[in-house]
């Protein structure tokens, strides 16, 4: 005897199959509650709700409306943007902020991570600070080029700048900010172009050497060294690494800015000093986020 069985195309079943909110949830591996406030959320509403026992049924075709939104969920999007894509936003639009949010995200996470390795390694090495990037504010300066013999000479020609400023009726600004700007580039044994800085509440009339100038804002790479002058080669090759390893490239003259010295501390151990290096971002370096507002 020749049994023979039809059947029937998945095609031509009269509509879709109904699956319990249970039985919806494990298929997809969420939980029932998660359903239940999609569905408040108006996110994902059941094909079916009974209208005697309200149980919510759902179809197999809900399955990629759900995968959407969790895999959303995992980009870091909320529910409310989320809401805005499923009814009709620009997703690509909403795509590419997400993108651009995230990317911000990563530097900022990034600037954190540099602070830390600044900090370890300041444990290993004993300096005295890690770099930190920060907005150097603008400043109107009193000032003297000169050059130098050797880097030793540079606080024996300071006092005749002071009497200078005191001849022109300077009045120093507050916070006091005394640096000295090296004009041209990499080390040097002698023959160093330096102008030295003091901040100032105005610009006064020109005598002798001294001049007046006012200074833009600028980004820098900063970090504290403590004790003397004959150990910046140390926190020289600190920042100069972390600009390299960060995705910076030198925009400016640097400056080393003198906080307590010999004029106030007997103990060079003491001497307090920063070491100021105007940066920017290189074009093909990291991506850009906001960096640290922090001010002198």
């Amino acid at each position: 005897m020749e049994m023979k069985q039809e059947h029937r195309p998945c095609a031509e079943r009269a509509g879709d199959t109904l699956y319990k909110i249970g039985m919806f949830a494990a298929m997809n591996h969420v939980t029932v509650k998660a359903l239940r406030f999609y569905e408040e959320q108006g996110l994902l509403i059941p094909a079916l709700i009974h209208p005697e026992n309200g149980y919510r049924y759902y179809t197999l075709a809900q399955m990629a409306v759900l995968h959407q939104i969790t895999a959303l969920k995992l980009a870091g999007f909320t529910l409310e943007e989320i809401a805005r894509i499923n009814a009709g936003a620009d997703e690509e639009a909403v795509l590419l902020k997400k993108k651009s949010e995230l990317l911000s995200k990563i530097a900022e996470l990034t600037r954190q991570i540099a602070v830390v390795d600044g900090y370890l390694a300041k444990k290993r090495t004993g300096l005295s600070s890690p770099v930190l990037i920060k907005t150097l504010p603008k400043a109107t300066v009193a000032c003297m080029r000169m050059r130098l013999e050797s880097y030793d000479r540079l606080f024996d020609r300071m006092p005749a700048m002071g009497a200078l400023m005191e001849q022109a009726g300077c009045e120093c600004a507050l916070p006091e900010y005394c640096f000295t700007r090296y004009l041209e580039p990499g080390y040097k044994d002698g023959d160093i172009l330096v102008e030295i800085c003091e901040s100032v509440v105005e610009a006064k009339q020109e005598i002798g050497g001294l001049r007046f100038r006012t200074l833009p804002a600028v980004q820098a790479a900063c970090i504290f060294h403590k004790g003397s002058y004959r150990t910046f080669s140390e926190s020289y090759e600190t920042v100069l690494r972390y600009i390299e390893e960060n995705g910076y490239e030198i925009a400016g003259d640097i400056r080393e800015s003198y906080i307590d010295g010999v004029w106030n501390k007997e103990d060079e151990r003491q001497w307090l000093s920063e070491i100021q290096v105007p940066v920017q971002r290189k074009t093909q370096g990291l991506p850009c986020g906001k960096e640290s507002e922090a001010v002198l």
